[in-house]
């Protein structure tokens, strides 16, 4: 057995609070993925910064394959003091899960993680150990496949109390009903965190009481796209990187016109534009049978990247989704990318465009390449694993 997750979180701030008293880290290690949530004390720099070290602490003891015990002592011993409370306090939740299908849950104060499976709200048995006068609870067990974990900081479980719900708040109980409910669609990982902070965000009447986060991690498959965009620099290569091209596993995209037209002179195969998915702010995408996508190069990258740079800043709610959901080429592609995708493979033309043949700029700054590598620094920075290859 061989898993990924998904992952993906959302945060609101505390009214008035320019800055989240919660953090969170994720970690890719060669034999495992880690979720860490970490909630400081309190509200606003502090809370921040009580979070941000706790998370960090863990992330980097954990990646360096550190036990519990060690990463509970060593935040115990850093944490700063605070005034007014005499104490150094942050609580954490971390979730890893290793490529064999294993995984550890360890969980400090926070509210216990939702975890559902076949449909179902699921009981994980776990074990009390105290560690520097911590009670941590842990679990280790096997995943499967669509097993869906939520994470989440304190103020999730507060949301609506004093107000729409009276001094209860929003329960674990009702919390995982309604992410139960919202699982019976299939979501990505980034749908459902939107969709469960929308729904604290609203039982605070926009005004959240308290710091609130959720983190959301599913099991997938191993989901693996391929990207060829630009010529290759000699001409004798177009072959050989088709053949390359075309020999991957997973799904295959074809970025650009003069692009599109090798991979059809190739394959033998026919170029169809549809002009009915024509968008005025998007190219047109065209059909090359054996290609899951063909798209434009320069505008389209240009335009994806935009959704990807959103969705890297945090940035992306419901009407976010909406634009990723449109049928043109920018939008299929970065969807494709968030969502349809845990490793990215690209293969690169390095050809001058005739367009600039003759222009004094260096040809590593142009347009193509600097997108190319926008696009690499971007799929890394929201967790895909990226392989580039040039021509």
């Amino acid at each position: 057995m061989s898993v990924s997750i998904d992952v993906a979180w959302r945060s609101l701030n505390k009214h008035h609070e320019e800055l989240c008293g919660d953090k969170v880290e994720i970690i890719k290690r060669d034999d495992s993925d880690i979720v860490i949530l970490a909630d400081g004390m309190g509200s606003g720099v502090k809370a921040n910064i009580l979070a941000t070290l706790t998370s960090k602490i863990l992330g980097t003891m954990l990646f360096e394959g550190a036990g519990i015990e060690s990463c509970v002592e060593t935040i115990a011993r850093t944490l700063p003091i605070c005034k007014v409370r005499k104490v150094a306090y942050a609580t954490f939740s971390i979730l890893q899960i290793f490529h064999s299908g294993e995984a550890y849950l360890a969980e400090f104060d926070n509210p216990s993680c939702v975890f559902i499976r076949d449909g179902k709200i699921v009981s994980y048995p776990y074990e009390v150990r105290e560690i520097e006068n911590k009670k941590i609870h842990e679990c280790r067990f096997q995943v499967k496949k669509n097993d869906c974990f939520v994470l989440m900081s304190d103020g999730v479980i507060y949301a609506g109390a004093g107000s729409i719900l009276n001094l209860q708040g929003w329960t674990w109980e009702a919390m995982a009903e309604y992410t139960l409910k919202c699982t019976k669609k299939t979501l990505s990982a980034s749908r459902l965190a939107v969709m469960l902070s929308q729904a604290c965000e609203e039982l605070y009447e926009e005004k959240p009481g308290d710091d609130t986060t959720v983190a959301v991690a599913r099991v997938i498959d191993r989901k693996v796209l391929n990207i060829f965009t630009g010529p290759p620099a000699s001409k004798e290569d177009d072959e050989r990187l088709m053949h390359e091209f075309m020999h991957m596993e997973g799904k295959k995209v074809v970025a650009g016109g003069t692009t599109a037209n090798i991979a059809a002179r190739v394959l033998g195969r026919e170029i169809r534009t549809e002009i009915d998915t024509c968008n005025p702010d998007v190219p047109p995408m065209a059909v090359i049978d054996g290609i899951d996508l063909v798209t434009e190069g320069v505008l389209t990258l240009g335009k994806c990247l935009k959704l990807l740079k959103k969705y890297e800043r945090d940035e992306f709610d419901a009407e976010f989704f909406d634009e990723l959901d449109q049928n043109n080429g920018a939008s299929r592609l970065a969807k494709m990318i968030l969502e349809e995708c845990t490793e990215l493979n690209l293969f690169v033309g390095k050809a001058v465009n005739e367009a600039h043949a003759d222009s004094e700029l260096d040809f590593d700054l142009s347009m193509r390449m600097n997108l190319v590598d926008q696009l690499i620094h971007t799929a890394e920075k929201i967790g895909k694993t990226v392989k580039v290859k040039y021509y």
